[in-house]
């Protein structure tokens, strides 16, 4: 089956349906516009979809002609509250909203992978479930569709499940690569409030500032990460708002700050969190001030299954060419919601190059970025990989059935 020449077949279709959503890119979990333009993409395609009851969600089963499992293929639906400096013709026509992280190419994609699926209908032994996810862009869109049952919609729990990120910046269109074990850091965001007594900037001594022990907090955090966590489970604390204060002359009542931490396994998020609070609440005391933390877990690091992974990088060569696919050699510090569905099911989550021809992979505006551009000829390479992924996981598994893919991590018989 040549999935990427077919793919390539569909390139206008997928194309015209990446410029429609990208024009009007919607927020969090209600994408009601998007939501429309995927069922009627996936009109005639004898899918079973069921819309989301909690959020603009599309779940669609594809039932195979021959007997066998289910597996996943996922896709997010949302943008970001970014004002688009593209200058694209197709750039988005509702201000401060841009799909800035290629979910576009995401929606599209799986919309591809879908054609391409229902093609093949009658060779494929089993069915599979089509996620298109609203929220991943900090809503956890993810873990709702899952309380709502898309890992059962085939009415089995699928045995594996895949997804893609594009990215704009560090490899060119059609490149991917995954790897085994943490593909994406642990998410989590920390408001820090610290309440002292204000008085007049001349008199110190008659007050109980709160801005030296915000300023050493910070400063301590950074020495925190260096001096507690293992340098081979990372972590990452970014204290990105500090404000205090009205005037110079005046010490105010309180200040705050917030911060960003990334970890790659759920021993160093624990780790950093019990550090984290006993240095804020430490330095507090120390300064005679009071600080008040909300620490929210968002969401949790994305890890792949080593057998999965491995799959995953024998399938995209296959499909996309042996010269274009490659282990990656360290995590990202980005996050996802993926992670979820990878803490039910085994899967995989990939990354692929959409850097546009002509532009420098190692220069170019990266994902977030309001200049961020993705190359539409990422879509037949999206498309096709999702569904090999797909279709060579299921034959896989009525092979081997009722194993899984084997993890390379496991005891041998001979062990």
């Amino acid at each position: 089956m040549d999935l990427l020449h077919d793919a390539h077949a569909l390139a206008p279709v997928l194309t015209a349906l990446r410029h429609s959503l990208h024009q009007e890119p919607e927020l969090g979990l209600d994408l009601p516009l998007t939501q429309a333009k995927v069922i009627a993409a996936l009109d005639g395609l004898g899918l079973e979809i069921t819309p989301g009851r909690a959020l603009t969600s599309v779940t669609a089963v594809l039932r195979g002609g021959r007997p066998g499992p289910a597996v996943l293929l996922r896709g997010d639906m949302d943008a970001l509250p970014v004002r688009e400096d593209t200058g694209l013709p197709y750039a988005s026509a509702l201000d401060g909203r841009m799909h800035a992280c290629g979910h576009d190419l995401h929606t599209a994609g799986l919309v591809g992978a879908a054609h391409l699926l229902a093609a093949r209908r009658e060779e494929l032994a089993g069915d599979v479930v089509f996620m298109f996810q609203p929220g991943e862009e900090g809503q956890g869109g993810a873990r709702i569709m899952i309380d709502e049952g898309v890992l059962d919609a085939a009415g089995e729990r699928v045995v594996a499940a895949y997804a893609l990120h594009v990215v704009s910046r560090g490899a060119p269109t059609g490149f991917a690569a995954t790897r085994p074990g943490p593909m994406l850091a642990a998410s989590d965001t920390v408001h820090v409030t610290v309440r002292g007594e204000g008085g007049h900037g001349s008199s110190p001594h008659a007050a109980t500032d709160p801005v030296p022990a915000l300023c050493a907090m910070v400063t301590a955090l950074q020495t925190l990460v260096t001096r507690e966590i293992d340098i081979f489970d990372p972590a990452v604390v970014t204290v990105g708002r500090l404000e205090a204060g009205t005037a110079p002359n005046v010490i105010p009542e309180s200040g705050r700050f917030s911060a960003t931490v990334r970890t790659f396994s759920d021993a160093s998020r624990a780790t950093v969190r019990a550090a984290f609070e006993r240095t804020v609440h430490g330095i507090a005391a120390a300064h005679g001030v009071r600080a008040d933390i909300d620490y929210v877990h968002q969401y949790p690091p994305t890890v792949n299954h080593d057998g999965e992974a491995a799959f995953a990088l024998a399938a995209a060569r296959d499909v996309l060419g042996e010269d274009r696919v490659l282990p990656a050699p360290t995590p990202l510090a980005g996050s996802e919601d993926f992670s979820f569905v990878l803490r039910e099911v085994p899967g995989a989550f990939l990354g692929l190059g959409a850097c546009p021809p002509g532009t420098d992979p190692g220069t170019a505006p990266m994902n977030h970025s309001p200049q961020a551009v993705y190359d539409d000829g990422a879509l037949p390479h999206a498309a096709a990989l999702l569904a090999g992924l797909a279709v060579r996981r299921l034959a896989l598994a009525t092979a081997d059935a009722p194993s899984a893919v084997a993890d390379p991590a496991a005891p041998t018989a001979q062990e």
